[in-house]
């Protein structure tokens, strides 16, 4: 295991030939284009695509203009639970993107090809079991997402300081820590306990480059830590800021209505509605609790700038404390 640019031993570095083993989440609107991808992906970090709400032609539009704007590696974003997954990957597979972040299904079936042009796979996880199977079916790496991760984080709401330690204790491939990082400080603390690597979602998201509306921006950046809430408990849930909405399904959850009812409602507002559209009073704005350590909408590359920065400082804090003070 190397040192990371930053003084972190980690093996990412060298397995996805990126600078730093920071990786910018992967979110559908404000990843589903170049823009943020490629900004993170030239400052040294994996910039990743998110696929899940893009017709064809726009991811393949997408990879293409990532690797005219640099040579550095990149990935693409895949929930497997999505009806045109089978696309996507088959897309991935013909452009030859070399990282896949993969979720929310099996990826034993799909590695062969992949591995066949020397693509890397990073599964996403949000339990110790799934964790386990993943590296039994043979991938690179782990995304370990907690339950205070914005969009869809660990149904059982563990966090991501006690999931991501009890999953580095039970695996053996490079972990990374997903869930309420915001800064250099938060990335220090997941190699305390045991990670490799960071990503970071909603402090990507409140970037330049990030192609969500405007009002979603500001409703994140106007949170605070307690400002959000799981949607959808008992499905797969949602974590986003508190609206009109979170608080129509919270008063249908406390007044006993049947899961259909509640199924329902949950599916009758999007993330779309507020990204795209720009209704945050009813649309779902994700965001994970990092949103309250956020104070300012930057671009991306001044981002990855602080966070090695922040990083670097909190390491070289930490090794000068004095003996009785670490005792």
């Amino acid at each position: 295991m190397s040192e990371g640019a930053f003084g972190f031993p980690s093996r990412l570095p060298g397995l996805l030939g990126i600078r730093y083993p920071i990786l910018q989440g992967g979110m559908s609107w404000a990843s589903s284009s170049a823009a943020l991808p490629l900004a993170v992906a030239r400052a040294g970090g994996l910039g990743v695509i998110a696929a899940g709400p893009m017709r064809t032609e726009a991811l393949i539009a997408a990879i293409r203009e990532v690797k005219a704007g640099t040579e550095a590696p990149f990935a693409v974003n895949v929930p497997l639970y999505n009806k045109r997954s089978a696309e996507f990957l088959d897309i991935v597979e013909a452009e030859r993107v070399p990282v896949l972040i993969c979720s929310q299904g099996g990826p034993k079936a799909h590695l062969p090809r992949f591995r066949a042009y020397g693509a890397k796979w990073l599964h996403v996880v949000a339990s110790e079991a799934h964790a386990i199977k993943a590296e039994a079916a043979g991938v690179d790496g782990l995304i370990v997402v907690g339950g205070d991760a914005g969009g869809h984080p660990a149904p059982d709401e563990v966090s991501a300081m006690v999931l991501v330690r009890a999953v580095a204790r039970k695996v053996a491939i490079p972990v990374i820590a997903a869930g309420g990082i915001a800064d250099g400080a938060g990335i220090a603390a997941v190699f305390a306990l045991g990670a490799e690597g960071a990503q970071l979602g909603t402090r990507f998201l409140m970037t330049r480059e990030a192609t969500v509306h405007e009002a979603y921006k500001q409703r994140v950046l106007e949170a605070g830590i307690a400002d959000t809430t799981l949607v959808g408990r008992g499905g797969l849930p949602v974590r986003q800021i508190r609206n009109r909405f979170s608080a129509e399904v919270d008063a249908a959850e406390r007044a006993g209505q049947p899961k259909e009812a509640l199924d329902a409602l949950y599916a009758s507002r999007s993330l779309k509605l507020a990204a795209f559209d720009g209704d945050v009073d009813w649309g779902k704005v994700e965001a994970g609790q990092s949103a309250g350590l956020i104070g300012e909408i930057l671009p991306a590359a001044e981002v990855m700038k602080r966070l090695v920065a922040e990083a670097e400082a909190t390491r070289r804090r930490l090794l000068g404390l004095p003996e009785q003070a670490a005792a």
